[in-house]
C-alpha cells in the first residue's frame, strides 16, 4: 500500500489541560473560602430542629393584632419601591439611549457604560447606609437608594435592548435626513417601548423585595418593622410580618406581570371575538 491510498490518520484527542487547570483553580478557590469561614460543622446537624422549632415559634399561632400596622408598613415599602422604580426609568432610559452602540457616539458611549458598571457592583444596602448621613432615617432614603441602584441594571437593558432592535427603520429615517434624535425617537423608541416598559415593571418587582431588606438597615418599611420585633424575640409577630411580606409580594408580582405579557404579547383575542370579527369581515 503506497502513500496515496494509506488511510487517514484519525484526529488527536483534544487536550484537556486547560480544563483540568481551572477545575483545580476552581476547587482550591472553594476549599480556600471554606477553610476560611472556619464552620463548624458539628453544628451542621442541629439545623434542621431550629428550623422547626423557629418555624413552630412564628407560624404556630402567629399575633395578628398588629395586622393594621403590618399592612401600613408594607404599604410603605410599595411606596418605596414603586417611586424608586419611576426615578430609575427617568433616569436610565435616556442614558441608557445615548450608551447604545447606534446612537450615542464612543465618547459618550463609553463612561456611561463604566458607570452603570460601577452602580451594578455596589448593593443596594451599602448605597441605603451611605445616603443615610445625608437624608437620614427616612422611607425617602429606601426610595432614592432603590433608584440609584436599580439605574445600573436598567440602563444595560436599554441599551442592549436598542442594540438588537432591527435595523431597518433606523436606516430609513436616516435615508431621509433624520438626526440620531429622531432616528432615536421615530425609529427605535417604537420598537423598543414595549419591551422597556417590560423591563421598568420588572424593576418595580424587584424594588419591592429589596425594600424589605432596605428596611434592616433603618430606611423605613416593613423591613424596619421586622427588625424591630426580631430583635426583641417577638416570634408570633414576626411571624406574622413574614406573612405579610410573602402573601403581598406574591399579589403584587401576579399584577405586574400580568401586565407585563399584555405590554408584550399585546391583548388576547377570544375564540368568541374572534368569531365576530371573522363575521364582520
Amino acid at each position: 500500500m503506497n502513500a496515496r491510498t494509506a488511510p487517514p490518520l484519525p484526529p488527536s484527542r483534544p487536550s484537556r489541560t486547560a480544563a483540568s487547570l481551572w477545575a483545580i483553580v476552581v476547587g482550591g478557590v472553594v476549599i480556600a473560602a471554606t477553610v476560611g469561614l472556619r464552620i463548624d460543622w458539628s453544628e451542621l446537624g442541629d439545623v434542621p430542629g431550629d428550623v422547626l422549632r423557629y418555624s413552630t415559634l412564628m407560624f404556630a399561632d402567629p399575633n395578628w393584632e398588629r395586622l393594621p400596622r403590618a399592612l401600613f408598613e408594607m404599604w410603605r415599602s410599595i411606596s418605596m419601591a414603586w417611586i424608586g422604580a419611576i426615578l430609575c426609568v427617568i433616569v436610565s432610559i435616556p442614558l441608557g439611549m445615548l450608551a447604545a452602540g447606534n446612537v450615542g457616539p464612543s465618547w459618550v458611549r463609553l463612561p456611561l457604560r463604566v458607570v452603570f458598571a460601577i452602580i451594578r457592583a455596589v448593593p443596594e444596602v451599602i448605597i441605603a447606609l451611605l445616603l443615610l448621613t445625608v437624608t437620614g432615617l427616612t422611607p425617602f432614603t429606601g426610595a432614592l437608594a432603590l433608584g440609584i441602584a436599580g439605574i445600573g441594571t436598567q440602563g444595560k437593558w436599554v441599551y442592549e435592548t436598542i442594540e438588537s432592535a432591527q435595523e431597518g427603520a433606523s436606516e430609513a429615517v436616516r435615508a431621509a435626513g433624520g438626526s440620531t434624535a429622531e432616528v432615536a425617537r421615530w425609529a427605535l423608541w417604537p420598537a423598543v417601548a414595549p419591551a422597556l416598559m417590560s423591563f421598568a415593571l420588572y424593576r418595580f418587582e424587584i424594588n419591592i423585595r429589596t425594600s424589605a431588606v432596605l428596611g434592616l438597615v433603618g430606611a423605613g418599611g416593613v423591613g424596619s418593622m421586622l427588625a424591630n420585633y426580631t430583635n426583641f424575640r417577638e416570634w408570633d409577630t414576626v411571624g406574622m410580618l413574614l406573612i405579610v411580606v410573602v402573601v403581598v409580594t406574591m399579589i403584587m408580582d401576579a399584577i405586574s406581570g400580568a401586565i407585563r405579557r399584555r405590554i408584550t404579547g399585546g391583548p388576547r383575542i377570544t375564540e368568541k371575538r374572534s368569531r365576530h370579527v371573522v363575521g364582520i369581515r
